[in-house]
């Protein structure tokens, strides 16, 4: 398993270091809700405005094993925002496996901050269930710089047993500007089947010339100290 995904992961490298021109362009802007056969095109790209942040998706990818089980027409993209976390939401009813039977779904994609922004976390949420079988359901992520395609964080999420609920994960790293995030979700049957209905990925930018909340609250008990520290310096000094 681990030597498929790395396989992938390249696949999808190099796909993208041919694909990161158009996306330069803004060429292809997509609205969302769509399915997913809508944002595979070269160029093609949407956008999520959040609270806070419009984030960028861009230069998607889509396969199944066995292939061609779950076409992209049948996966929906919606948007997602939740707090200070945006981001977009893969639905269907089509990515299931029957007992005895897997199914392995690849997806990919670039995930673009506003210029002079940086991401530095990110949050994956599975919905799915089991059936009360013994199948089981992992998602593999992998989170590259997608510039220096350097490997920023991988983050498994795996279901096992009988789990009717969602499963999450959320990370956090060193804050870049895109990110290419790359999943491996496998469904295995087991004796009852299992499915999953929901992808969810989100992220949080800021602009780090501009300090946050908290920094600036510790910014400004540190100087009331200072001024109070100052007036009793001056006061001792004239008694």
């Amino acid at each position: 398993m681990l030597l498929r995904r790395f396989l992938f992961l390249t696949s999808a490298a190099v796909f993208l270091v041919c694909g990161l021109g158009a996306f330069d362009a803004r060429a292809g802007f997509v609205s969302i809700p769509t399915t997913l056969d809508n944002l595979l095109p070269s160029g093609a790209y949407t956008t999520v405005v959040g609270t806070n942040e419009t984030e960028t998706f861009s230069n998607f990818t889509y396969g199944t094993k066995p292939y061609g089980a779950v076409p992209a027409n049948l996966v929906e993209v919606v948007p997602f925002s939740l707090s200070n976390e945006t981001g977009i939401q893969f639905q269907t009813a089509s990515w299931s496996a029957a007992p005895g039977a897997s199914l392995d779904v690849e997806i990919s994609y670039v995930v673009t901050a506003p210029v002079g922004y940086v991401i530095n976390d990110a949050l994956l949420v599975i919905a799915g269930s089991l059936n009360g079988g013994t199948g089981t359901i992992s998602a593999g992520e992998t989170l590259t710089n997608a510039v220096t395609f350097a490997t920023i964080v991988t983050s498994p999420v795996v279901f096992e047993s009988d789990i009717p609920g969602a499963g999450s994960l959320a990370v956090t790293f060193a804050g870049v500007n895109s990110i290419l995030v790359t999943k491996d979700i496998l469904i295995t049957g087991g004796s009852a089947g299992a499915d999953v209905s929901i992808v969810t990925q989100a992220f949080s930018s800021f602009d780090p010339a501009v300090p946050e909340p908290t920094s600036m609250a510790l910014l400004g008990i540190g100087m009331a100290g200072f001024f109070i520290c100052r007036r009793l310096f001056k006061r001792a000094a004239t008694v």
